[in-house]
């Protein structure tokens, strides 16, 4: 067992703490917002996460796993030392690391010598260098270990990962931070930082590369006549392709995505190298937004009434708005001078809704969004989507046009309910 602090309670500090407190570890997570840190202390989780609750209380319970304000209070004495916090996009694109810089101010006085620093955030190319310089500590080792989760699953991803990646230039340290690991039936890879920090980046850029081609080709298939789910299938049986990151969609998002693609574009740059590829994996993306919501301003036609949307966040089994495919979209409609009103099970921030202005309305249910709409435009796959009572929603709306932007319906259904269907790809 060791005595680990982890810097930051955000998305993947706070299911890094709790996992590697579930693996035996004794793990304080601290937080400057106190709010966020009272309710974590009594056990509410404040992310939707599936199992996220479970590991956070069993931590609670067991005492493992506790939650303070002070970051110096939770590296007093611990061993290791995980930095989770945010690095978000600067206006230019590249990654911010302000709060990255002002955490090692925080926890610097009072780390113990020989002890590790870890960088679980996703940082730029040659992080673990500038860490290392802003502590001036020749005493303290600095690696990087990238995260590998991904919304909705990050419970199970950190518990079941493909891969353990750590970088290091000391060999120890390295060595130290994989067997915290140790139970963890997963290959560890140990490299130097920068080769740990690039396979983080590399590895979010190829899968949003994989989501653009498919969404690339289901164009191509409502161009040509041909259906993007049996070529997805023909596809994914090739071993070297696979199905995963094939589904054909309003355009990809999130947290991570659009931030990692944008900055490693940047970190290519800095070093002399064009990465058009990459580029125009964005732009593919970007047009993506531009196409599903053109599908929806089309079905919508002369009609006055509104376009009923259901679902918001980025991908179902979160309530994360950021960088949402669907909010890109909705964006679009209502500047086009289309009302909207949306649904989303998990009841998302109205404050981020409410820069759309008086064209968005949050509804309660799916019911109260499709009543008398034009469209009704599926853009998250929440899986209860799948089981509405359609000749209901027949029988409210003003229009029988479905626009399904994440092909999540079954349109054989949908089509024997009157319903003029259209999905991506088909």
């Amino acid at each position: 067992m060791a005595k680990i602090a982890v810097i930051g309670t955000g998305y993947v500090g706070l299911t890094t703490g709790a996992c590697l407190a579930y693996l035996g570890h004794e793990v304080i997570c601290a937080d400057i917002d106190k709010k966020k840190i009272e309710r974590l202390q009594r056990g509410e989780i404040p992310i939707v996460e599936q199992g996220l609750d479970r590991v956070v209380n069993e931590g609670l319970r067991s005492g493992h796993l506790s939650f303070v304000t002070d970051p110096a209070k939770a590296s007093s004495g611990a061993e290791f030392h995980y930095l989770c916090v945010p690095t978000p996009s600067r206006t230019d694109g590249s990654a911010d690391t302000s709060y990255l810089e002002a955490a090692i101010e925080t926890i610097g006085p009072v780390l113990q010598p020989d002890c590790v620093v870890v960088n679980k955030s996703t940082v730029p190319v040659g992080s673990a260098s500038v860490v290392s310089d802003a502590l001036g500590r020749p005493d303290i080792a600095v690696v990087s270990n990238p995260e590998f989760l991904r919304e909705g699953s990050a419970v199970n991803d950190f518990l079941n990962p493909d891969r353990v990646v750590v970088g290091a230039d000391d060999e120890q340290a390295a060595s130290r931070v994989a067997a915290l690991y140790s139970r963890l039936n997963a290959p560890v890879m140990i490299t130097d930082p920068i080769s740990a920090e690039t396979i983080k980046y590399a590895s979010n850029a190829f899968l949003a590369s994989k989501l653009s081609f498919i969404n690339s080709i289901a164009n191509l298939c409502e161009a040509v006549g041909a259906d993007v789910g049996d070529v997805v299938a023909g596809m994914g049986y090739d071993s070297r392709i696979g199905r995963d990151y094939l589904s054909p969609g309003p355009g990809w998002g999130g947290s991570c995505f659009p931030k990692d693609t944008e900055a490693l574009t940047l970190i290519a740059e800095a070093a002399g190298y064009d990465f058009k590829f990459l580029k125009e994996v964005i732009l593919a993306n970007e047009e993506q937004y531009e196409r599903t919501a053109q599908k929806v301003i089309d079905a919508v036609g002369e009609s006055e009434n509104h376009v009923a949307v259901l679902g918001l966040t980025f991908k179902a089994g979160t309530d994360d708005l950021r960088n949402s495919p669907a909010i890109e979209v909705v964006e679009r409609i209502v500047a086009a001078g289309i009302s909207v009103h949306a649904y989303d099970p998990t009841a998302p921030q109205q404050e981020r809704l409410g820069e759309l202005g008086p064209k968005i309305r949050l509804c309660p249910d799916p019911y109260v969004a499709a009543q008398e709409a034009s469209v009704l435009v599926v853009l998250t796959e929440w899986d209860e989507f799948k089981w509405l009572d359609f000749d209901k929603i027949s029988e409210i709306m003003d229009g029988n046009k479905i626009v399904d932007g994440r092909n999540h319906l079954d349109p054989v259904m949908i089509k024997r309910r009157g319903f003029d269907y259209k999905g991506v790809g088909l």
